[in-house]
């Protein structure tokens, strides 16, 4: 499972600023004001050499007993619990202060292991930016400037070097299909865990928020082994509340991250919402197979089921490779119908092309469609291999393939799914030219 990495600090000493540096993202708010961050945002790392989830928290004032603030420090200490590092960010411009103080006796207690980052180091000399932060007892402080990006990058690899290197073969777990079962909260996502192993095995209550933490099971179904992993509902950011009900969503994405197909369930009783689509976004952005469940069919009129079809058809558009299917998991409608197809998915994620099929097929897409010139140049694409599985990824080789626009590229991810019957599973095509031989001949005569 991808590590957690959490940052941690007092208001204003550039959190959010790392965040968004990690993540690649400005999904995190950052103003030169304390207590911005109240809500915890999390994020995919982008910098570094192994993959992680990162947890921005809001500023951490151990002392507060009551207020905005209290609930903000109760938050990053569950944070804090469920981490598998911590950052602990601190102001080299303020220097040490009896508040960084507070946090850190905090942390030390908390047994996780603790990275003392000193942050908006710019322009100064490190040993001295560092000094004082000694104090804390916590390892050898670190300056950086997460503003500026000096030395992040190094400072990751130093952070997840005590991690192991992703292991492919396990991470796809080639041997059984990982099934995680996602949704908002009350879709029915533990009433079809329960459906598809046939018995009472998660808690089932008509409430949302009931899971709040993820839950994987192994079982045997028609002779083949899967794991299925029940996850807690994600709901809108706004809308939670609670500290635990909030890091339970952090479980649920890693959960995605880890499967090898993802079961989306809505329901049909409700308008399939914006939220339906961000954790379907998730999904997409993870690279994992894709099943969409239609929950709670029974009961709707002829005249409903077909408005949500079109809706789904509208809403959900950019799913059009993964199968929906429209069950009742309470009366176990349509669930032997949802693993075959979740089979199939996980069987397309998993697919081994080999190079000259691959390249026959590129072939005939451009012969059915050429790339648009760029400039005085048309891209010239000349083979295709596999680069990778869960999704699969195809690399295309040629030259001038910088200039292929966004369009081509989602015309091959098509033509090749297409080709090889990839249902179910999103695709990657990359682009890779290769070296001009003659160009330093060419610049020699110059």
């Amino acid at each position: 499972m991808k590590p957690t990495v959490v940052i941690v600090g007092r208001p204003n000493v550039g959190k959010s600023t790392l965040f968004n540096r990690l993540t690649r993202t400005r999904e995190a708010i950052v103003v030169d004001a304390p207590g911005i961050t109240r809500d915890r945002h999390y994020g995919e790392g982008r910098v570094g050499p192994k993959s992680y989830l990162v947890v921005d928290t809001g500023g951490f004032e151990p002392v507060a007993k009551d207020g905005i603030y209290h609930q903000m420090a109760r938050q990053t200490r569950q944070a804090v619990d469920e981490a598998d590092v911590v950052l602990f960010i601190v102001d080299a411009r303020a220097g040490l202060t009896a508040q960084d103080r507070e946090i850190g006796e905090e942390l030390r207690r908390s047994g996780r292991k603790v990275w003392v980052i000193v942050n908006k180091a710019e322009g100064m000399n490190s040993a001295m930016s560092t000094a004082e932060f000694h104090a804390l007892g916590l390892g050898e402080p670190l300056a950086i400037s997460a503003a500026h990006g000096e030395y992040v990058s190094d400072l990751m690899d130093l952070v997840l070097a005590d991690f192991p290197a992703p292991d492919r073969e396990k991470e796809d777990d080639s041997k059984h299909p990982k099934i995680a079962i996602v949704g908002r909260p009350n879709v029915g996502k533990s009433t079809l865990v329960n459906a598809l192993l046939g018995e009472e095995r998660v808690v089932v209550f008509d409430l949302p928020g009931t899971t709040r933490d993820s839950i994987s099971i192994d079982f045997e179904r028609e002779g083949k082994r899967y794991t299925l992993v029940d996850t807690a509902g994600m709901r809108k950011r706004g809308k939670v509340d609670e500290a635990v009900e909030k890091f339970s969503v952090i479980k649920t994405l890693q959960s995605i991250a880890d499967a090898n197909i993802a079961i989306l369930v809505l329901d049909a009783r409700q308008e399939i919402s914006e939220q339906d689509a961000h954790i379907a976004g998730f999904i997409l952005e993870a690279g994992r197979a894709l099943v969409v469940a239609v929950n709670k069919w029974e009961g709707l009129s002829e005249l409903e089921r077909e408005q949500i079809k079109r809706d789904g058809a509208r809403k959900l558009n950019f799913l059009n490779f993964a199968r929906f299917h429209f069950i009742s998991a309470l009366e176990g409608q349509g669930i032997g119908a949802l693993l075959r197809s979740a089979d199939e998915a996980y069987a397309a994620a998993m697919s081994e092309l080999a190079t000259p099929r691959l390249t026959r097929a590129l072939m005939m897409a451009v012969q059915q469609q050429q790339p648009p010139r760029s400039g005085m140049v048309r891209p010239k694409m000349r083979y295709a291999h596999q680069g990778g599985s869960n999704p699969p990824r195809i690399i295309v080789h040629g030259s001038a393939l910088e200039g292929v626009p966004e369009s081509y590229r989602r015309y091959l991810e098509r033509f090749f799914r297409d080709t090889f019957k990839l249902t179910g599973t999103p695709l990657r095509v990359e682009f890779k030219t290769g070296r001009n031989p003659f160009a330093d001949r060419a610049a020699k005569r110059r």
